[in-house]
């Protein structure tokens, strides 16, 4: 029997991929704590939950007793990551680099251990590797090589450019790699060439290859795109209480359990046993409730998950929201959709001038939300309940496409 089978189990639930899974049992079997290395580029200054699937991965293992290097991209930032990315990727300033890494910082601890964390800046060791280094270390990969890249290989066909300074980001990035002689690297799975390429790196530097652990990407409130603060689809881990309960409320029934199997700390078996429930006739709003609870208590308190449940019940349930409503999908521009255009695409009303009407009435709410602003544009990629009078409700993703 393998001994390691359920530390094993335990560590793959909710990843993609281990890379490789018989390396991953010779690394635990070296009996010491393993060095574990995830980076993150401080591109925004606020973390979101599509975040913490791997920040939550990497509290796992620090439960276990590995070492965390989690390692801010101070330098690899001023080059701009391009994967996933159709044209060049637009660096950022040190100032901004260095305003968001701070964030990065105070928000992190929110899930790991401080103590047991080793928090590590990669310019530390790039800036003195110099020019002369970098010319080194791009000697040990081709051009062939990295137009097996998804991202550069579309854009290369396409013949959109390619800047040289984007093929220096995988190197770098693995290059990290060498310098924290990582057992184990863990990144989302559209991180795998980079990965990959961190593996390569330290054979070439005499070091045993760190494992690939990959984890996957999770969807934003509309299920469709990533969570992204950009897309507004996203919940941040400083939002409100009540605004991180009601935009758990908001989500799809069936993109629940990919929120439960990939954020929550229950028990699968649990987990299971609800959508069992759920199949058999019992109310998803249920399990959701449940969901909210978790996540709230996580990042604030139970008190005041509890709370946030209580409000939620009374802006819904004794509003006389109706369970079943109108479930509607609507095209907007990437800055969003008016207000009124929203509302009569919805069928909530016959024109904009009755949306601006019923808006200064005070009949118009948003989650419950009265809307007072009658410009207000409703963002690309979110989903809500929209509300006029007492009796037109509708469930609105908006989703960017031509307006």
């Amino acid at each position: 029997m393998d001994a390691f089978a359920p530390l094993l189990a335990r560590i793959q639930r909710g990843t993609d991929e281990i890379l490789l899974v018989d390396g991953l049992r010779q690394k635990l079997a070296l009996g010491r704590p393993l060095r574990i290395k995830a980076g993150f580029d401080p591109t925004a200054p606020d973390l979101h939950l599509g975040h913490t699937v791997l920040i939550e991965k990497l509290r796992q293992l620090q439960e276990l007793g590995h070492e965390i290097l989690f390692l801010i991209g101070d330098f690899t930032a001023m080059i701009g990551d391009p994967t996933g990315k159709s044209a060049t990727r637009k660096p950022l300033s040190r100032e901004q680099i260095q305003d968001n890494a701070a964030t990065y910082q105070a928000q992190v601890f929110r899930i790991l251990d401080p103590e047991k964390t080793q928090v590590v800046f990669n310019s530390t060791w790039l800036e003195p590797l110099g020019a002369a280094g970098i010319i080194q270390l791009a000697a040990q990969h081709t051009v062939a090589r990295m137009l097996e890249r998804d991202d550069f290989s579309k854009r290369y066909k396409a013949g959109q450019p390619i800047a040289l300074h984007e093929f220096l980001y995988p190197l770098i990035q693995g290059y990290d790699s060498v310098a924290l002689k990582a057992d184990i690297e863990l990144g989302g799975t559209d991180q795998k060439f980079n990965l990959l390429v961190g593996r390569q790196l330290q054979e070439v530097y005499g070091q045993q290859p760190q494992v690939v652990i990959t984890l996957p990407i999770l969807e934003g409130l509309d299920g469709v795109q990533k969570m992204s603060k950009s897309l507004g689809n996203y919940i941040a881990i400083t939002d409100s209480p009540t605004e991180m309960f009601g935009k758990v409320m908001s989500i799809s029934d069936e993109l629940m359990w990919r929120y439960f199997e990939l954020l929550s700390h229950r028990d699968l078996t649990e987990i299971h046993t609800w959508q069992a429930e759920v199949r058999d006739g019992a109310n998803p709003r249920d399990m959701k409730f449940e969901l909210g609870l978790e996540l709230v208590t996580r990042f604030h308190s139970a008190t005041l998950a509890q709370q946030a449940l209580r409000d939620f019940i009374e802006r819904f349930q004794r509003g006389a929201v109706p369970e079943e409503m109108a479930e509607i999908q609507l095209a907007s521009s990437s800055d969003g959709l008016a207000i009124a255009n929203l509302l009569k695409e919805a069928g909530l009303v016959k024109s904009t001038s009755e949306a601006l009407r019923m808006i200064a009435q005070g009949a118009v709410r948003i989650d419950g939300e009265r809307v007072e602003d009658p410009q207000l544009r409703c963002a690309s990629g979110s989903v809500h309940v929209y509300q006029v009078g007492k009796r037109k409700f509708a469930r609105v993703q908006l989703d960017c496409g031509a307006e």
